[in-house]
């Protein structure tokens, strides 16, 4: 289907001037589909919603070029609100923003909380100077790199040693641009901008290195395993203390108004894998790596604890002296985002999930029912409760399996896998329980040889009460894999919709790397595909939780299909962030990656409306497409919905800045709306100067707001 490749001119039978001035691939459409809101922008292939007839399309499609900038449709603007290195607190906006939670303190007031994820080493290292106004030896640091091996354990070293001050001056400054931040905004006109209050505030990868009362606390079990005077594995001396959070990805927030930040790839700067009594490999494990490109390890100057990261971290953004807190009932995995149900009378629900091939959706329920969902004190039913994990039919039926110590061991088999077609195996807690980490089991004999040796999860995690479940839900995705939850497609957002009550999940992709894979029962594409790269977005209808009584069973359907309109979906790739307005409309943003050629067709990634009225099945609109290799994420509203904050997250990751001149041809097969096949070629710029513009400047992260010109509504009202 898709064709890509630097292409000579030559080869289609095209001259230079006949791609010098591209046109638009997303200009905004003339004729939209009458239910629209407002004017769909055209994206890079024929949509049914772009209004165009089959010759219409084929015409504005065959030659088309990417442009590297925000662009909103007719009638709307965006602005550029905070930018990485704007002064935030004591500290300053960190690098890839991702997460966007709006709390209003007033008609023309607000905090916006943001999440700071990891380092695209590339364009951080370019714009470093400028963002911060400081160098550091990024040349000579990458040179030492490479001739120790590419990667050392820097706390090996001699404290004199040149590699490691170097290392970890970096790692430091790495460490700074990650984590959350909380900037307070004012707005006057109708517009938003950032106006520096006491509330302002940072909390960074290191929070606490040097100053203990700012260590961030544990809730839950986990604390029990922390504490514990002996263990299997590394001890970081600081007991169930914590120094920062990082890898802080999407999250939610609270109707009693704090904000839960979720710690998702952390298995990329710390050790993932744990013991069987929840404590951590040394930070050896994870050496410190950086050659100028990519960077990893960051956790392994500083000795950090791998086993305290992966966790929901609840904020309080009106209280900046109040310590953030991990809370370990929630459970440890790539957590991506979390949605809270709190109704009166009713146990607090928290659903989150793990971004992984083979991830879980899991779903906490307090010990206790909540009285006033607004009342501050309901932080402390985070601290006691349940975690339960999703099994979900090809039927569209699903329940709820407890992790606790008594739940039996019956994972999915590898024989599952064989009768849909395709090698099947299971990541499970490693047979040998002096050993961190996982074990593949790719037959079901070796599977039975597995649960007869470990028939319940007490007999996988040793010890008693608290430190036992601490260690289960330390190692929270192997757990499940061992209960047999449903391995999912790379689970991003949960959000509930506010008028049916309904959780909604953006799956970003079904298929597999040598950890997991999606079970293809369930994740199938339109006409049945095993392997569907283009995801879901899932409603899953929950049955009422009962205190004391764990599990209880779901309905599920997709109701949104990824892919090209052509082979069954809705023209869009990849979902990953979800926002639903009071109407019921669904806002989401896209996350492709730039590297993957497969989903070159879909230009760049974008933000999506799935209107009320269509129920998410029928039509996806194009509000919104980002600046080149960029992430469109953490979509959010203001109080009156009259604007939406996006986070535009590294643009320019892949080639980094942009220079004139520099582009990619490529070509692809389409087919208009009557189904008849064309080929388009398409100018792909390579890196990006945004959201300056300026020839060769260095891409930075940053928040925008967009809003109607006008002003009012961000959607016009019937």
């Amino acid at each position: 289907m898709i064709h890509r490749r630097t292409l000579l001119l030559q080869l289609l039978g095209l001259g230079a001037a006949g791609i010098a001035q591209p046109v638009l691939a997303s200009r905004s459409s003339t004729t939209p589909g009458q239910s629209s809101p407002f004017k769909p922008l055209l994206g890079p292939i024929p949509l049914p919603s772009d209004g165009l007839s089959a010759g219409e399309q084929q015409r504005h499609y065959k030659r088309i070029g990417l442009l590297d900038r925000l662009q909103v449709p007719e009638g709307y603007r965006a602005d550029v609100l905070l930018s990485w290195g704007d002064q935030l607190g004591e500290g300053v906006m960190g690098f890839n923003n991702d997460y966007l939670a709006f709390t209003p303190l007033g008609e023309d007031r607000g905090l916006l909380t943001i999440n700071f994820e990891y380092i695209s080493a590339r364009s951080w290292c370019a714009g470093y100077a400028d963002a911060h106004g400081v160098e550091l030896p990024f040349s000579a640091l990458a040179q030492a790199m490479q001739a120790a091996g590419g990667s050392v354990d820097v706390r090996s070293l001699p404290a004199d040693d040149q590699l490691r001050t170097m290392a970890e001056k970096v790692a430091t400054a790495a460490m700074a641009d990650l984590g959350i931040g909380v900037a307070s905004l004012s707005r006057s006109g109708g517009s938003w901008r950032h106006q520096a209050t006491a509330l302002d505030r940072r909390i960074d990868g290191l929070q606490g290195l040097h100053d203990p009362n700012q260590q961030l606390r544990v809730s839950g079990p986990a604390a029990a395993v922390f504490r514990q005077p002996s263990r299997l594995g590394y001890d970081d001396g600081l007991g169930d203390r914590v120094i920062g959070s990082f890898a802080n990805c999407s999250g939610g927030q609270t109707p009693w108004g704090t904000v839960l930040s979720a710690e998702e790839n952390v298995q990329t700067q710390v050790v993932e894998a744990v013991y069987a009594d929840g404590s951590s490999p040394p930070p050896s494990a994870c050496p410190f790596r950086f050659n100028g490109t990519s960077i990893a390890g960051l956790g392994n100057p500083f000795g950090l604890a791998g086993n305290k990261y992966g966790w929901m971290v609840e904020l309080d953004p009106q209280r900046p002296h109040r310590p953030a807190i991990k809370h370990s009932w929630l459970g440890r995995f790539r957590h991506e985002a979390v949605a809270v149900r709190a109704n009166p009378g009713e146990p607090l629900v928290v659903y989150s999930a793990c971004d992984r091939h083979g991830g879980h959706l899991y779903r906490f329920v307090s010990n206790e029912a909540i009285r006033d969902p607004k009342d501050p004190s309901n932080s402390h039913l985070l601290e006691a409760g349940r975690l339960e994990v999703a099994q979900l039919d090809s039927d569209g039926s699903g329940r709820w399996l407890l992790l606790a110590p008594e739940t039996a061991v019956a994972p999915q088999p590898p024989s599952h896998y064989e009768q849909i077609g395709g090698a099947g195996f299971v990541s499970l807690p490693h047979s040998d329980r002096s050993q961190p980490g996982s074990e593949r089991i790719e037959s079901d004999e070796q599977l039975e040889r597995y649960c007869q040796r470990y028939r319940t999860l007490a007999d996988l995690y040793p010890g008693e009460g608290m430190r036992q479940m601490g260690a289960i839900l330390i190692d929270a995705h192997l757990a499940a894999n061992a209960i047999g939850a449903t391995p999912t497609a790379r689970p991003e957002d949960t959000e509930i919709d506010p008028r049916t009550g309904d959780l909604l999940i953006a799956f970003t992709m079904g298929g597999s790397d040598e950890g997991g894979r999606a079970d293809p029962a369930v994740f199938r594409g339109p006409s049945g595909e095993k392997a569907w790269p283009y995801g879901w977005v899932m409603r899953l209808t929950d049955s009422p939780v009962q205190e004391g009584r764990p599990g209880g069973k779901f309905h599920w359907r997709m109701a949104a299909t990824g892919g090209p309109p052509w082979e069954g979906g809705l023209g869009f790739a990849n979902p990953d962030n979800l926002a639903i307005d009071r109407s019921g409309n669904v806002w989401m943003v896209t996350d492709r990656s730039s590297s993957d050629s497969q989903m070159d067709l879909f230009g760049n990634n974008a933000c999506w409306l799935l209107p009320r009225d269509g129920g998410g099945d029928q039509e996806a609109l194009l509000f919104a497409s980002g600046p080149m290799e960029c992430e469109l994420t953490g979509p959010c509203f203001d109080s009156d919905e009259s604007t939406l904050f996006l986070a535009v997250q590294h643009p320019g990751e892949e080639h980094g800045s942009h220079r004139p001149g520099e582009a990619e041809m490529q070509a692809f097969q389409l087919r208009d709306r009557e189904g008849n096949r064309f080929e388009q070629l398409r100018t792909v710029p390579l890196g990006s100067n945004w959201p300056s513009g300026v020839p060769g400047r260095p891409p930075r992260p940053a928040v925008v707001s967009i809003r109607r010109q006008t002003g009012g509504p961000l959607l016009p009202q019937d």
